[in-house]
């Protein structure tokens, strides 16, 4: 097999997941006899100069690390130049030039990136900063807004911490006969709360993707057969007239229907704890099947997870299967979304548990 030079980083938010990827890399590069390199904070260490790298042929990496939450990596600074501030100096080209500058001055062979949607939009929509190499992409996110894979690295702990927060909470709402309104992350995408709400039996769900109707949500809550409970709400929710927090303006329609309610914000843990068996597997299988792209000469390509089956696709297929928007952040770039579905069965389990999910799919 031939020699080669392998890089690695992680982009955008952290999550949980990520150091288990990067350790199966690490060992399939060693196994392989491959060097390989990370690139720490993301697209800030490569804007740098010199570039910020480690070599991870050593130990610098410790095997009993490659459970734990966050990236050792690092994503980047929120001052760093990058993308975003980049775009709003209107200085995009030049910021992509230097990270093309410096990829090639690492002489690489392969990229791996394991990014969310918006960096996997990027990577594709400026193909030229990755030109003269084999580009990897591996999906990960606590949204699972990436279109055409079942899951993303991330996704399970994610539900998972909110699982457990959640677990605790119910216990001092029955003590105190009291709902909690728990708000996730998400952005626009339902799927975190929609798995976590029901896995934790909420009496409501609350999504972007899914019109509700305040007043039948406060009827919902005082038909219950029970004076405590959850009611899980998408960061992304909004209420025609409110202004404020989604878990707030629920909070003060509660408070006028004379329901007694405290808000909670589980807020970044949801990006920690211990990674989950579910995505230590989902990372070993994107792994190999990034090893096996560089092995086959392909490139931009992103690792899926379809219908039990790990395989490649292109970026261009991942990038026009979603729903297409402006990036909120970078001026002129654009985001490939996926959402919650209307078919999604997750949906008609909540509504045939007896949660209140909303009236109308949008």
């Amino acid at each position: 097999m031939a020699h080669k030079k392998i890089g690695i980083m992680t982009t955008g938010g952290d999550c949980s997941g990520l150091n288990t990827v990067i350790q199966r890399i690490v060992d399939a590069c060693r196994r392989n006899k491959w060097d390989i390199i990370g690139i720490q904070d993301g697209t800030d260490g490569l804007y740098s100069n010199p570039t910020k790298t480690v070599d991870l042929t050593n130990d610098a990496f410790q095997f009993a690390s490659s459970h734990l939450a966050g990236s050792i990596l690092s994503n980047g600074h929120a001052w760093a130049t990058n993308f975003e501030s980049s775009a709003r100096a209107g200085k995009l080209n030049t910021f992509n030039k230097r990270l093309q500058k410096s990829i090639k001055e690492l002489q690489l062979d392969a990229m791996v990136l394991i990014g969310g949607n918006g960096s996997l939009s990027l990577a594709y929509l400026y193909p030229e900063i990755y030109s003269g190499l084999q580009l990897v992409c591996i999906p990960k996110t606590i949204d699972m807004d990436v279109p055409l894979t079942d899951k993303t690295i991330g996704f399970d702990t994610a539900v998972q911490q909110l699982v457990s927060y959640c677990d605790q909470l119910l216990l001092t709402a029955r003590s105190h006969h009291r709902w909690f309104i728990v708000q996730t992350m998400g952005r626009d995408c339902g799927n975190l709360a929609l798995s976590a709400g029901v896995a934790v039996a909420a009496d409501a769900i609350l999504i972007p993707e899914i019109k509700f109707d305040i007043e039948n949500l406060v009827k919902h809550i005082k038909q219950s057969k029970r004076d405590y409970g959850i009611i899980m709400v998408s960061e992304g929710i909004s209420i025609r007239g409110h202004s404020g927090k989604p878990a707030e303006m629920i909070s003060r329609a509660l408070n006028t229907a004379n329901i007694p309610n405290r808000t909670a914000f589980p807020e970044h843990i949801q990006r920690a704890g211990d990674t989950t068996a579910s995505d230590r597997i989902l990372a070993a299988g994107f792994a190999d099947t990034a090893i096996k792209a560089i092995e086959n000469n392909e490139t931009n390509v992103m690792t899926v997870l379809q219908n039990g089956e790990y395989k490649t696709i292109s970026l261009s297929d991942f990038f026009n299967a979603g729903k297409q928007q402006k990036d909120p952040n970078i001026i002129g770039a654009m985001t490939s979304n996926a959402y919650v579905e209307p078919d999604n069965v997750l949906l008609q389990i909540a509504s045939d548990s007896g949660i209140y999910i909303g009236e109308k799919r949008k």
